[in-house]
């Protein structure tokens, strides 16, 4: 289990989880509707031909309906779709498992009711997420992943001090790579770059797990990036990639650092094949878009579909994307504004902070981006682009020009 793989769904509109099944099933072309029957198949989900992914489920499925009434098949299930939802960027996955949860009912033994708490944070209902990752310890004191869980949600929240109690509850847990995650990401969000930097780096020298080295790269990079290291960030970055696994979270900060590198047609390579998560697609189109390439406005099209339907289903868990969407590919400062400050309410990562600023900015609205520079006053957030970022959104109009003028 790696501590904090819920950050990606929370951006990358996985990351929460809350409508019903249909409300999952994202068509960039269709209207939503009600199937004529149960048994009526909306879409073929992308397995790929012999994936033994397709077989792992299909095995999954078969022992949960062999066994209705227990716990542990149906988590089995549960929580394998989560999997895919957070690897592949498909938040279909997390329809699933929500169908596979409602069939038990209250109370939920504590392996469903964290898996209640998964799908719950995927659909930022971040306080029914706590509140089932409560739940699930109380019945199992030893359930470290909740206690993980909880803290990589005050982390999004920007609540250190709580995120601290869970990295101490790990610790006494006897969890030394998870505490070193969890203590790692809180000192670099908490303005300790170097500190957490090094935090995260001794989690990764003490893990062999694939899927915890492979998230502990990717923060690593983050980390190395946000400190100005951009060789070291992309020798991270590479690492994570080599290991040959599927992760949307990966995908999406790497493909971040190269457009602000100003490599797109990396980006476009390493893309390929990636439209169905909405958070890819959007960099994909970004980077299409800096190219001049004839395939962007197709993918900008896609992205307002998509973002229209959700807003039909009233999914609001991707408002950072669309804050993103509106100011880079569309030019629209004021709406972007609106979207990126009501994202701020619910998460406020650096990534976050990023887009409201930016938005700000574009606006000439340096009001709207209050709440970020307090934060980064009070957290001592050591990024130097987001602290420029904030002084630029401070100025005043006159300023503002003058700022600009002199390329700063």
């Amino acid at each position: 289990m790696t501590f904090g793989k819920l950050t990606y769904l929370m951006r990358i509109p996985v990351l929460p989880l809350f409508l019903a099944l249909f409300g999952l099933v994202l068509s960039a072309h269709a209207a939503p509707r009600k199937p004529a029957a149960d048994a009526e198949v909306l879409e073929r989900l992308p397995l790929r031909a012999g994936d033994a992914g397709a077989r792992e489920l299909a095995a999954l499925r078969s022992a949960m309906t062999a066994a209705p009434n227990d716990a542990a098949p149906a988590t089995r299930l549960a929580q394998r779709y989560f999997d895919l939802a957070m690897a592949r960027g498909d938040p279909r996955y997390v329809g699933y498992a929500e169908a596979v949860v409602a069939r038990f009912g209250e109370p939920l033994p504590a392996s469903l009711r964290f898996t209640r708490g998964l799908l719950r944070q995927y659909r930022h209902d971040f306080e029914g997420a706590l509140a089932d990752f409560a739940a699930a310890v109380a019945i199992d004191p030893d359930l470290a992943a909740a206690h993980a869980w909880r803290g990589a949600i005050y982390l999004v929240q920007a609540d250190y001090a709580a995120a601290r109690n869970e990295c101490d509850a790990l610790r006494r847990l006897g969890r030394g790579m998870l505490v070193g995650a969890c203590i790692g990401l809180a000192q670099a969000y908490g303005g300790q770059l170097e500190a957490g930097y090094r935090s995260l780096q001794q989690a990764l020298v003490a893990s062999s797990d694939p899927d915890n080295r492979l998230w502990l790269l990717t923060r690593l990079g983050e980390v190395a990036a946000w400190r100005g290291e951009s060789a070291l960030a992309e020798r991270h970055y590479r690492e994570a990639l080599s290991l040959g696994r599927d992760d949307g979270y990966l995908l999406a900060a790497w493909s971040d650092f190269l457009l602000d590198a100003g490599r797109p047609a990396e980006v476009v390579k390493q893309l390929a094949g990636w439209e169905a998560s909405d958070s890819l697609l959007l960099r994909l189109a970004e980077a299409e878009a800096a190219l001049k390439s004839p395939a962007a406005a197709r993918l900008a099209q896609a992205l307002d579909e998509r973002f229209a339907a959700a807003r039909l289903r009233g999914d609001t868990t991707h408002r950072a994307e669309e804050a993103r969407y509106q100011l880079r590919l569309r030019g629209d400062a004021a709406q972007a504004l609106g979207l990126a400050a009501e994202n701020y309410r619910v998460q406020r990562e650096p990534r976050d902070a990023r887009i409201l600023l930016e938005a700000a900015i574009a606006a000439r609205d340096g009001a709207a981006a209050q709440f970020v520079r307090d934060w980064l006053r009070s957290s001592g957030f050591e990024d130097a682009r987001l602290r420029r970022l904030g002084q630029e959104s401070a100025l005043g109009r006159s300023a503002y020009l003058e700022f600009r003028s002199a390329g700063r």
